[in-house]
């Protein structure tokens, strides 16, 4: 009994422990990574990829295929073995085994492989890519529920000083030294906060749910996540030139080497279509046998006879008979040979070359050739648009960090100056120099100046991390 009462609570306990976890955003990115349909189908797209490298070398391995047949025939019917016509009842059976192989064929065989590693390559620059992606959607989803946290923290904190000031404010009033007017002023205030207060928890809820979901968690009541520990950690990327963050995207970013792949088998493709003008020579060899169970007749000299004498002619003239010997024959039935015998008697080979020369063809092979040099010049110009897409995106995401760090910097010495203002605005109320309305609006623009504080921050902190995205430094080892 005790025993079963301890295995209880152990499970209790790691139940509990399961449903308070918090998912660290290393965590989450993990997960997302693991289980994410996109990131799944991206890797299907690589199976695919060694299947075709896997067609491509089959290729370069000789074609053998075998086969066999047995029939039985009743009635008239030509022997297999002696080809002669026969009405009887009979079974036969055959076998074959044909090899075939390419020799040459204009290196189509040999492009094919190529083709199919440069395809495999693509398709891991397409997955890198998707990580990629899927690890900023986390990141940014995570960081809106630690901003909405920390909102939130903000306002507690704040309605925490309200009500202390509600019952400061009420023992004014009531010794006669405020009007009742500043108490109902600052009770306002506490009602708009708890409001507040009540639209932050559902935006964490929201978030929470949004994020969950990305991470295609189902339990949405018991998600939450770790929201400490979290600050601004710059690896110096920021203070690097555009010029060299553009450079290092370049040699790193997975839309340029999609782009290039594409060339590659754009040019790929060319030759193999070229490769059709060429002749194409293979070689062959079969081997066949048959067998039959059927009897068959034959001629045997009688042993007790085996000669007999006939008049074959006369002499002219003299009319003189000609007398010939011949042997003694007659028809005999014998069975069928064995079958192994049967399957060395009447096996054979055949072996040779063969040679396919392209004349014309409808002029299917040359429209080939020309569609894929249009396909080539269509991919040269997309692969110079990506770099100029990246270009313009890096420019874009170095200007959005530094914007962003100007005004996280703008917006902590906004903070500092609200809580000086909100600090004498509260000594002032405390000795009655101010009223409740104006002491409220300050605690609100102070409150406001904490709020926007945090959201430049984060804001700061995502832009900072897709610059060093940028920078070429892996998503899952990003810093926060």
């Amino acid at each position: 009994m005790k025993k079963s009462i301890i295995v209880i609570l152990l499970l209790l306990g790691v139940l509990v422990q399961a449903q308070n976890k918090k998912w660290t955003l290393k965590e989450c990115v993990q997960y997302a990574l693991d289980n994410n349909i996109s990131v799944k189908q991206s890797e299907l797209d690589i199976e695919l990829a060694d299947i075709e490298k896997l067609t491509a070398k089959g290729n370069f391995v000789p074609s053998i295929n075998a086969g066999s047949g047995v029939s039985e025939n009743t009635g008239l019917s030509f022997n297999p073995v002696t080809n002669n016509a026969q009405t009887t009842t009979f079974l036969s059976a055959s076998g074959n085994i044909n090899i075939g192989y390419t020799l040459f064929d204009g290196l189509r065989n040999f492009r094919r492989l190529q083709r199919a590693d440069i395809s495999r390559l693509s398709s891991q620059y397409r997955l890198d890519k998707m990580k990629d992606d899927i690890s900023l959607f986390v990141a940014n989803g995570y960081l809106a529920v630690i901003l909405n946290k920390a909102n939130l923290e903000v306002l507690i904190s704040q309605n925490e000083v309200t009500k202390e000031q509600i019952q400061r404010t009420q023992e004014l009033v009531d010794a006669g030294s405020l009007p009742r007017g500043d108490l109902l002023e600052i009770k306002a205030t506490d009602a708009s906060e708890q409001q507040a207060i009540i639209n932050a928890e559902n935006s964490i809820r929201i978030s929470l749910i949004s994020l969950a979901q990305l991470l295609l968690i189902k339990d949405y009541e018991n998600f939450d996540i770790e929201d400490e520990g979290y600050d601004i950690i710059d690896a110096g990327i920021a203070d690097k030139d555009v010029t060299e963050i553009i450079t290092a995207a370049k040699e790193s970013r997975s839309e340029i080497r999609i782009a290039e792949q594409n060339v590659e088998l754009a040019e790929m493709d060319l030759k193999i279509a070229k490769g059709a003008n060429y002749p194409t020579l293979s070689a062959f060899f079969g081997y066949n046998t048959r067998f039959a169970n059927t009897t068959s007749f034959i001629q045997q000299v009688d042993p007790d006879n085996p000669t007999i004498t006939q008049q074959i002619g006369t002499v002219q003239g003299t009319g003189e008979a000609v007398i010939g010997e011949f042997p003694n024959t007659f028809l005999s039935e014998v069975a069928a040979d064995p079958f192994i015998d049967q399957l060395y008697q009447n096996d054979g080979i055949g072996y040779g070359l063969q040679l396919n020369v392209p004349i014309l063809n409808g002029f299917n092979t040359k429209a080939n050739v020309q569609r894929n040099k249009v396909n080539l010049e269509q991919s040269k110009f997309l692969l110079e648009q990506a770099e100029l897409d990246l270009e313009s995106t890096v420019y874009q995401a170095y200007v959005d960090a530094k914007g962003a760090l100007k005004s996280y910097e703008a917006a902590k010495l906004a903070l500092e100056s609200q809580q000086l203002a909100y600090d004498y605005a509260k000594e002032r109320y405390d000795v009655g120099l101010t009223n409740a309305f104006d002491f409220s609006q300050s605690k609100l623009r102070f409150d406001n100046a904490n709020i926007e504080l945090n959201r430049a921050k984060y804001d700061y902190i995502f832009k900072l991390k897709v610059l060093e995205l940028y920078f070429g430094i892996p998503a899952t080892e990003l810093k926060f």
